[in-house]
């Protein structure tokens, strides 16, 4: 069982110098009008699809038309538009922005979803997915008092010994699973972790037939994990929970209780598991 990449980052991250807090602004504080009118123009045309030209614009903003050029020439050069036989559209440089933030969004989505079943099933959940040939954490959702398993060995490298590797390697063709195998040979992580690639190869294929992999102690000393296949078009993924190894027990009401949450929120993931 992995955790994302957030550990690792907390471990190498260099910390925030500080800096002295900027003033308060003022209830009468100046706005900047040209970037009021930019952004207006911007608004503007966006509502166009087929492009407007410059005296459409500023009639339709109530610019004065010197102003409008002039606001046109600085947002054409900057990328935010683009001028095409006289009409002006968005630019590569509003279509990053628009880009980025339905990006954030989806990740947002991936972290409520997350939560609400963290909150729901009692236990820290990820999401993990597939993709280029590498194994991916999305997102995890824990608890002080329920904290995720520590990242101390390379997710990407030891999917042999987590539940949510194994159950994306199990979504995987056996072209596809040799070639990973092949990157990331099977190895030691702990005294349980499985112990060659064809008794893994073995496994993998039992749970096919279940979608569901657990694994005990073969990732983290201490601690049982579940994982449940998530397969949304040609792209692999997994959802899994983890419990302290005393409470394995544990694991099959939980994941019964994940997979009627998966059911009724799965719509909301679906539209984001390209990120």
């Amino acid at each position: 069982m992995a955790t994302t990449g957030t550990a690792s980052a907390q471990r190498t991250a260099v910390p925030a110098q500080p800096r002295s807090p900027a003033p308060p602004a003022s209830p009468g504080a100046t706005l900047i009008g040209s970037v009021q009118r930019a952004m207006r123009l911007l608004e503007t045309v966006a509502g166009h699809e087929h492009g407007a030209p410059a005296k459409q614009l500023a009639r339709e903003t109530g610019l004065a038309l010197p102003t409008t050029y002039h606001l046109l020439r600085t947002l054409v050069h900057e990328g935010y538009l683009r001028r095409d036989r006289g009409l002006f559209f968005l630019g590569e440089a509003a279509e990053r922005l628009s880009s980025s933030g339905a990006q954030q969004k989806r990740r947002s989505t991936v972290t409520d979803t997350l939560a609400r079943w963290r909150d729901v099933v009692g236990v820290p959940v990820y999401y993990a997915v597939y993709r280029d040939g590498e194994i991916g954490v999305v997102g995890v959702a824990d608890t002080p008092g329920n904290p995720a398993v520590e990242e101390w060995a390379d997710f990407r490298e030891t999917g042999h010994a987590h539940a949510l590797g194994q159950c994306l390697l199990a979504q995987l063709d056996e072209r596809s699973r040799r070639d990973h195998l092949d990157r990331y040979p099977v190895r030691p992580v702990t005294p349980y972790t499985v112990r060659d690639s064809h008794s893994l190869l073995r496994r993998l294929e039992r749970s096919q037939d279940t979608d569901l992999v657990t694994e005990r102690q073969e990732y983290a000393l201490g601690t049982a994990c579940a994982a449940i296949p998530l397969t949304i078009g040609t792209m692999a993924a997994s959802v899994a929970i983890s419990l302290p190894a005393h409470q394995a027990d544990r694991l099959a009401p939980a994941v019964q209780q994940l997979r009627s949450e998966m059911r009724r929120l799965l719509g909301s993931l679906a539209l984001s598991i390209s990120i």
